[in-house]
């Protein structure tokens, strides 16, 4: 190989420079060096214009260690009168930081140089490991630092050996480490907590929180964090509610992840008084926080505040793709297609380049619509000019499309033609179009795959049931109820909640045993007598039963909507806005009914159900009657 030879810059004479300033330059020239022949240079100009006492000597052999000149780092090191182990560490932990795989390499020198490492030095290496996700080597570590004697005495060194098995996954053997350790503190609680959390095991970390000896802010956090990562939103927001009581004071973390839970349980309320209390004052500095501003965007539109969402999504000094895709879902959950559409030109305008996550949005916009064409354009420009391979998610919102618009084959033919195997839930999207439009056929065909992909989901038997129940084929509807049973399917029955003052109180469908049955029955009736007197009529068609029509109504007065809607108009002030959460798809007849309350009663009434948001005002719905 053909080295290049290292001159010093011409402008100044090299006998013309100050001492300190070519002493320098010479400094330079070791470590930005091409070559090892090319340093072996710098270190002998080194020598020649410096005096041999000031020679930083181990700092060449280190940067030697590096190269294929070992050997001539060995020999540095064997003429030098310092004990050169904390120049090694210092250089470790640098090396840990930036090049992590550099700083195995200068261990393993290290030892080959016979230099005895101490506890300074193994923290390094375990960091380095830790940035690699290195087990191999973390557990060649462990077992130094075990037969050195080191980790006995040390608790930092025992929580690095426990944090590194945790980052690679390893809980058994984290787990084994920890069990063993007679002295453990709250770090060390915090890093096997982290390490369930990560892991999917929220169970088992909330037995390890449970027994905590002490817990700070970030054990709560994560703990928090961790049933909300794993759709336990209400175990969130109570344990929140003890870590108040015990006195703690939440960071921003804290915040986010109870606006979240929040957010999954369309508790607005208690979100508020959260953010009001802990993030919205200047002083805390949660205001500048992009993560929290769209944590609380997400709020405020799951909990059919929209407004209010774009009230914060406008405030916004710094917006990311985050805030712009979350204000497009939003408008399109809500009913505003439109808005959603315009929001997206004005996304590109500001120069923010969509990413996956802002197509889901525009495709369930298109799809709440009726969109066809702008979807299949979406769809297309998604690849063609962002360059994003869609998805099973987008997929979905593409089958969800053409599915409610009717083209139910061309759904199937999206479905069978996509690049991977369709899941249960596009299959569900389907039957759902196939319900719409009454389609037994296709129907049978969607349900033939569920069965395999998805035998216990008990909607799409429930569907399938409603469809040959609409079709009037009476025997195929006790078929499939005989088919539920036997594979112990049950159905999930339709619930609804609405927050007053805090609390949340939950409707199940034919609920009989709230407090207040008695007044909301009575109140019904009385607001029964209104509704009719403005061309109300019962949809019984929505009760898939084979009874008396008599009987049907009763089954319809009880839907869990109804009930949570009554309760509502019992116990806020008139003029409030009525929020409801529904698990289920609000039926026809609900739809109907509501649409007439919000005239009757001067209401606003925001009902969230499984797939969308319809806000009813002055006899109308944000849906437009297309859901």
């Amino acid at each position: 190989m053909v080295c290049s030879t290292l001159t010093l810059p011409p402008q100044i004479p090299t006998h013309h420079k100050p001492k300190q300033q070519q002493q320098q330059q010479t400094l330079d020239l070791i470590t930005n060096f091409n070559t090892p022949f090319e340093l072996k240079q710098a270190h002998a100009l080194l020598i020649k214009t410096h005096n041999n006492a000031s020679l930083p000597l181990p700092r060449v052999a280190l940067i030697c260690a590096l190269t294929p000149s070992f050997s001539y780092a060995h020999q540095i090191l064997q003429r030098s009168h310092e004990q050169p182990l904390f120049l090694w560490n210092t250089c470790l932990k640098t090396l840990s930081q930036d090049t992590p795989q550099h700083a195995l390499l200068l261990f393993i020198r290290l030892l080959q140089m016979g230099i005895y490492p101490d506890q300074f030095t193994f923290s390094f290496v375990l960091k380095a490991c830790t940035q690699l996700l290195d087990v191999r080597n973390a557990k060649t570590i462990h077992g130094y630092v075990e037969k050195l004697g080191l980790l006995r005495r040390n608790l930092v060194l025992q929580n690095m050996v426990v944090h590194v098995y945790v980052v690679c996954g390893r809980m058994s053997d984290a787990r084994l480490v920890f069990d063993k350790m007679i002295l453990r503190d709250v770090v060390t609680w915090n890093i096997m907590l982290t390490g369930f959390i990560k892991a999917g095991h929220v169970g088992d970390a909330y037995r390890l929180f449970s027994s905590m000896p002490e817990r700070n802010v970030r054990s709560w956090t994560m703990m928090i964090s961790g049933f909300v990562q794993r759709g336990r939103p209400r175990e969130a927001v109570d344990l929140f509610w003890e870590m108040e009581r015990e006195g703690l004071r939440p960071n921003e973390v804290t915040v986010v992840a109870v606006l979240a839970a929040c957010a999954e349980l369309g508790d607005l309320e208690f979100g508020k008084r959260v953010y009001h209390r802990y993030a919205a004052a200047d002083q805390e500095g949660f205001r500048g926080n992009v993560l929290l501003c769209n944590t609380l965007i997400d709020m405020y539109v799951k909990c059919g505040c929209l407004e209010e969402g774009y009230r914060v999504f406008h405030a916004m000094e710094e917006r990311t793709v985050v805030s712009w895709s979350s204000m497009i879902a939003g408008f399109a959950m809500h009913g505003q297609g439109e808005k959603a559409l315009e929001l997206y030109d004005e996304m590109i305008r500001c120069g923010v380049e969509p990413n996956h996550v802002t197509f889901v949005g525009l495709l369930h916009a298109c799809s709440h619509m009726g969109l066809v064409d702008k979807g299949h354009e979406f769809f297309t420009i998604m690849t063609r000019d962002y360059g994003i391979v869609p998805t099973i998610e987008h997929y979905g919102c593409l089958v969800d499309l053409l599915s409610r618009a009717g083209l139910l084959e061309e759904a199937h033919e999206v479905i069978v033609n996509m690049p991977s195997s369709p899941n249960g839930v596009i299959w569900g999207t389907l039957l759902g179009g196939c319900r719409l439009h009454k389609n037994t056929v296709l129907a049978e065909e969607a349900m033939r795959h569920i069965s395999e992909l998805d035998p216990l989901n008990d909607g799409y038997y429930v569907v399938l049931s409603n469809i040959y129940a609409e079709a009037e084929k009476w025997e195929e509807v006790a078929r499939v109820r005989k088919l539920m049973k036997s594979r112990g399917v049950k159905k999930t029955p339709g619930c609804s909640s609405i927050a007053i003052d805090g609390v949340v109180h939950e409707f199940e469908a034919g609920d009989e045993t709230h407090p207040q049955a008695e007044k909301i029955f009575e109140m019904w009736e009385k607001l029964l007598v209104k509704m009719k007197g403005k061309g109300y009529v019962p949809n019984t068609s929505v009760v898939l039963l084979d009874v008396e029509d008599k009987e049907k109504e009763k089954f319809l007065f009880r839907h869990s909507e109804k009930l949570a809607l009554v309760f509502g108009l019992i116990n806020t002030k008139p003029g409030m806005t009525i929020r409801i959460m529904k698990n289920l798809r609000v039926c026809e007849d609900c739809h109907v009914a509501f649409k007439l309350l919000s005239a009757v009663e001067n209401r606003e009434i925001v009902v969230r159900d499984r797939n969308r948001f319809h806000c009813f005002k002055n006899g109308t719905c944000t849906c437009k009657d297309y859901w």
